[in-house]
């Protein structure tokens, strides 16, 4: 094959859709289900075009769209790449690849509160995604942990689905969008607060929390437990090759995707900055079409 994407997120079949219509023969390797946290997303309202359209049914969208320009290998995880000579070798799940350049769009995985409790209650009250398990919680007490966008978004569509919300946040404002803000009357606030503990039996019954201006701990009782503290990226796979990473362990790209070894590109979150849908599909379009112009008329060369 010519591009191997691996990562089938927007930023991986944004770039499938691309390297198609240029004619290149490409495959996206997805390790688990086409669309990435995109599908975790119980609403998206800033997608041109869309208005307000769930993320799973927009992975959808994109999914078919991209499969009449590119070949989708769902459930199939790249373990390893490496180079060949010119080429670059690919392992898989399922076998062995060769492929004359890279798309890393290997996005971001949830980040973790890093406290007691929170392995034993997952499946039991924690919860990384309220798109995945909120109806569980329909009115019930539930705490959604964070302060940023994703925080807020899971926040309402809890609140949408029938549960009692509060969010949790360590800072004193929120960092989400000042109109995902102004939606959010209903929900309760607990700021300068930091959660030390999560507390259950057979499920999760309690948060342990501490204000961190005044080091007062109290208990609060909750039925569950979503966790929205941002991401970090799933970059061990382009390290590895030798790709350069920088700040938090994102990739290092240039404006036109390029990373510091020669037909190796990257695209989407895993290269950090906004994490938006619109902004990982422009970047895999632009790896898509400098991975065209190297592999045809290779920009090292003339």
């Amino acid at each position: 094959m010519e591009l191997s994407i691996v990562g089938g997120g927007p930023a991986g079949l944004s770039a499938g859709i691309y390297a198609g219509r240029l004619g290149l023969e490409s495959i996206i390797f997805e390790r688990g289900m086409v669309g990435g946290l995109l599908r975790e997303a119980p609403w998206i309202e800033n997608y041109p075009g869309e208005g307000r359209i769930s993320g799973n049914e927009l992975a959808d969208r994109m999914r078919d769209h991209a499969k009449e320009f590119a070949e989708i290998r769902e459930g199939e995880e790249v373990l390893l790449v490496e180079r060949k000579g010119e080429d670059f070798l690919l392992k898989t799940t399922s076998g062995t690849y060769e492929a004359k350049g890279i798309i890393f769009a290997t996005g971001t995985q949830r980040r973790k509160l890093g406290v007691p409790g929170e392995e034993e209650f997952l499946g039991r009250g924690v919860s990384y995604c309220a798109v995945c398990d909120g109806p569980l919680f329909k009115g019930k007490r539930v705490a959604v942990i964070g302060g940023g966008n994703s925080a807020a978004v899971e926040a309402l569509h809890l609140k949408e689905i029938g549960c009692v919300v509060t969010l949790i946040h360590r800072r004193g404002e929120l960092r989400a969008e000042r109109a995902l803000q102004e939606r959010m009357r209903g929900i309760s606030l607990k700021l300068n607060t930091r959660v030390k503990e999560i507390t259950g039996d057979d499920k999760v019954r309690k948060l342990l929390l501490e204000d961190v201006v005044t080091g007062r701990i109290e208990e609060f009782e909750t039925d569950g437990v979503f966790i929205a503290v941002g991401e970090e990226p799933n970059s061990s796979l382009a390290a590895a090759l030798g790709v350069e990473l920088e700040g938090g362990g994102y990739i290092k790209a240039d404006r036109t995707q390029r990373t510091n070894i020669p037909k190796v590109y990257a695209a989407g979150d895993v290269t950090g900055g906004p994490r938006q849908v619109v902004i990982a599909c422009s970047q895999g379009a632009i790896a898509a079409l400098s991975a065209f112009e190297d592999l045809r008329v290779p920009y090292w060369k003339k």
